[in-house]
């Protein structure tokens, strides 16, 4: 079965799932630690409505089934136990068919999670995540030499998440074409890092460079992932720098990393293969037929890349299998900021002593450094960017927001760095108001160690209260 067998990719492989696993282990904790006020039962877009409208055949899921918050909490633990386990190398441990239904079970915790998580999930790395987590499930353990088609199959999500990145820029706003994005969006990004601030006051030419660079890696690097080694190995690292550059620059969640993951499958590392005996023909028969099964699918992500009309994130199944990615084909010049005040009095006015909620990555007091979270995923910090591009963006959700703070609900207010009121004393309004930011120049933060200038812009909700005599869900 010499034909089947990449014996020369042993290492890559182990490297491969182990990094997998790390990934879907920050996944799990995320949906763990952020649930209850998201998506449980008293949360912004509660499980339970979205399923009595939703059938399963459109989202297949656990909660379909069953829900409640306790059992969810269960399923995202478990995905982290197991997780943990794999990054362990438990899977090395078991007979092959065990090590494949050991990959399998975060795969389908976390389908059930995306499939139910509507807003709060609606990003392209939960369905790259699912798409790559279902081929690592065929990669095989120790028993087996990792399959050829498998590792090829790899690649080619790795070719269509970055020359689909790449179509979509070119496609998109014109600052891609003229190398001039990156004048604004080191600054305009949806959560800046600790260097986003230095990366935005490089140099104008420097920052043509990195355009001009991030085109050549993904209009160009991506075709040569399918030439022989060497060339393979170096194209896949150019990626890994590229998108080391992109997590030192800002915080993405784990798409960067999820990529980097990705290219892994590509480096053939320098060593020698143990010996093992030939793959089982279940195991051959198993993962041609998945195999013939996915190049299949692909058709629908080539013809949306070969089209004029492209779009970004998108699945084509409800298992999310076959995806379609891509990011910033369009980037903001001007940032604004979603600032939520609340205040004790009885009656606000002018004078009212306005308190600001503080978000944990969004920015908010012009002094305080953005701080490093990615890989981790503060997904309600990432929806308030949206929402300050357009109110459309929170219509479902924003309201419920405002309505837990002024109850001074304990989940909801741990997804936040700080709330200005005792747990005991909520407040009596809320409202919402909308800045513009910019990053500061050099004399500005020597002068004043401000990070972030701000300016009024325009009311985004006025003051709000509770209307009803108890909570409402």
């Amino acid at each position: 079965m010499e034909w089947f067998a990449a014996s020369d990719y042993w290492v890559t492989r182990l490297v491969f799932q182990r990094a997998l696993a790390a990934v879907y282990l920050v996944a799990f904790l995320t949906a763990a630690l952020q649930f209850r006020a998201l998506i449980g039962r008293r949360g912004m877009l509660p499980v339970p409505r979205f399923v009595e409208r939703v059938p399963f055949k459109r989202a297949p899921s656990l909660f379909q089934w069953h829900y409640s918050d306790r059992f969810f909490a269960v399923c995202a633990w478990t995905g982290c136990a197991v997780s943990a386990a794999l990054l362990a190398g438990l899977d090395s441990l078991l007979p092959l068919w065990a090590g494949m239904a050991l990959w399998l079970v975060p795969w389908a915790l976390y389908l059930s999670i995306v499939n139910v998580g509507q807003t709060w999930y609606a990003f392209g790395w939960e369905s790259l995540l699912l798409e790559v987590g279902f081929l690592a499930v065929f990669l095989g353990n120790d028993e087996v030499a990792p399959p050829v088609v498998v590792l090829f199959l790899l690649r080619w999500i790795l070719f269509r998440v970055e020359f689909g990145a790449g179509l979509i820029k070119m496609r998109g706003d014109v600052c891609w074409r003229k190398l001039t994005c990156l004048d604004h969006h080191h600054e305009t990004q949806p959560m800046p890092g600790p260097l986003s601030w230095f990366f935005h006051r490089l140099p104008k030419p420097l920052h043509r460079v990195e355009v001009a660079a991030n085109h050549v890696t993904q209009l160009a690097v991506p075709f040569l992932l399918f030439a022989p080694q060497p060339v393979a190995t170096a194209a896949a690292c150019l990626m890994i720098v590229t998108q080391l550059w992109l997590v030192l620059s800002g915080n993405f969640a784990w798409l960067n990393w999820i990529t980097i993951v990705l290219a892994l499958s590509a480096v053939r590392f320098p060593a020698d293969p143990p010996q093992v005996p030939d793959a089982p023909l279940w195991y051959v028969v198993v993962v041609l037929a998945v195999s013939a099964l996915l190049l299949g699918l692909g058709y629908r992500p080539v013809r949306n890349m070969l089209s004029r009309r492209q779009v970004m994130n998108r699945s084509f199944d409800p298992l999310h299998l076959v995806n379609t990615y891509g990011a910033f084909g369009s980037v903001s010049r001007v940032r604004y900021e979603v600032v939520v005040e609340g205040t004790a009095d009885d009656v606000p006015h002018a004078e009212s002593g306005w308190r600001e909620y503080e978000f944990k990555g969004k920015p908010g007091d012009p002094r305080r450094w953005p701080r490093q979270f990615a890989p981790y995923h503060l997904r309600l910090d990432w929806l308030m960017w949206f929402a300050a591009l357009s109110p459309a963006y929170a219509e479902s959700w924003f309201g419920v927001l405002v309505e837990r703070l002024l109850e001074n609900d304990r989940e909801t207010l741990k997804l936040l760095r700080r709330s200005p009121f005792p747990p005991d004393e909520p407040p009596r309004y809320v409202r919402a108001r909308l800045f513009r930011y910019r990053f500061t120049s050099w004399r500005e933060l020597r002068e004043t160690g401000a990070c972030w200038e701000r300016t009024y812009v325009r009311e985004y909700l006025p003051p709000t209260r509770l209307t009803g005599p108890g909570p409402r869900a």
